[in-house]
């Protein structure tokens, strides 16, 4: 048995992207806190940046989201600089849509040009030909805002169709942008906020798995305000793992179309989540848990 075909037993199992050949294990990486503070400037000790990321892969990673305006460009090129020349079968998943001030605040950037140029900056930054996935990211801060999404898609559907850009998703919209999205081009994926306490989306992650649409949530951990809860509190004292883990692993069971992208800057903390992977959360515990979230699960 290769390592590869071992990983897919302890990262998740497996989801292939719909209409594509990429099969990746559904626990990944998310390299967004690779960068300094506040994601701007690069990180402080540059060689543990670097060693998280190949830790990860080898330990059956293979896929990592990454975006060009983390740092802005910092991320990219420290995953170049660990990782190139790429293993095959890693999946390299960025976004475009948004961009940096000086003043580190995250602005939209959803003109042509910018579309354009962004993706240009993430294949010189992570020596790519082609980017593998490139998820259109709109809406606000932490969630969608309505209205049409045709216009910045269409730019990235012409990218695609010159060779730069093989697959499409989405971040941070709506069940109807989805639709519309559909009409223009084929979407293999979207990354949307979502948690065990932060659960707008489930009827969508139900719609999307019958799709065969790769739901990736953002924030998986709560993001900058750590999830707290007595109730994994509890589950993770009865199961001997960490809060954290709990939070991972029933993500994990909650639908099989989910991909996972916790972040870190630590080897240590990397292994807590990828052993998250194989926990299995007894279903008189997910009952529990699933009290914590803003709307009743679906089935």
């Amino acid at each position: 048995m290769t390592k590869q075909m071992a990983a897919r037993d302890t990262l998740g199992g497996t989801f292939t992207l719909p209409g594509t050949s990429m099969t990746v294990n559904r626990m990944g990486y998310g390299a967004m806190q690779l960068a300094g503070p506040q994601v701007w400037g690069p990180p402080r000790d540059i060689e543990a940046a670097i060693a998280v990321l190949r830790e990860a892969v080898e330990s059956g990673v293979d896929h990592i989201d990454t975006s060009d305006f983390y740092g802005p460009h910092v991320t990219n090129q420290i995953i170049r600089q660990a990782l190139h020349p790429y293993s095959d079968g890693l999946v390299i998943v960025t976004k475009l849509g948004a961009r940096r001030a000086q003043d580190k605040s995250w602005i939209h950037a959803l003109s042509r040009q910018e579309l354009i140029d962004g993706a240009h900056d993430n294949l010189r930054n992570l020596g790519l030909d082609t980017l593998d996935v490139v998820n259109l990211r709109v809406g606000g801060i932490m969630g969608p805002t309505e209205g049409s999404i045709a216009e910045p898609l269409t730019v990235l559907a012409e990218l695609k169709q010159q060779g730069l850009i093989r697959h499409l998703g989405l971040s941070n919209v709506t069940p109807a942008q989805l639709a519309e999205a559909q009409q223009i081009t084929d979407i293999v994926c979207v990354q949307n906020l979502y948690n065990i306490a932060h659960r707008t989306d489930d009827a969508f992650i139900n719609d999307l798995a019958q799709q065969g649409i790769a739901y990736v949530p953002f924030f998986p951990l709560g993001g900058f305000t750590p999830l707290q809860s007595s109730a994994l509190d509890r589950a993770a004292a009865s199961l001997n793992a960490t809060p954290m883990q709990i939070a991972l692993a029933w993500l994990i069971q909650r639908s099989p179309n989910i991909l996972l992208i916790p972040g870190t800057s630590s080897v240590e903390h990397l292994r807590e989540n990828l052993k998250a992977a194989t926990l299995q959360i007894p279903p008189e515990t997910i009952v529990q848990l699933n009290a914590m979230g803003e709307s009743p699960v679906q089935e």
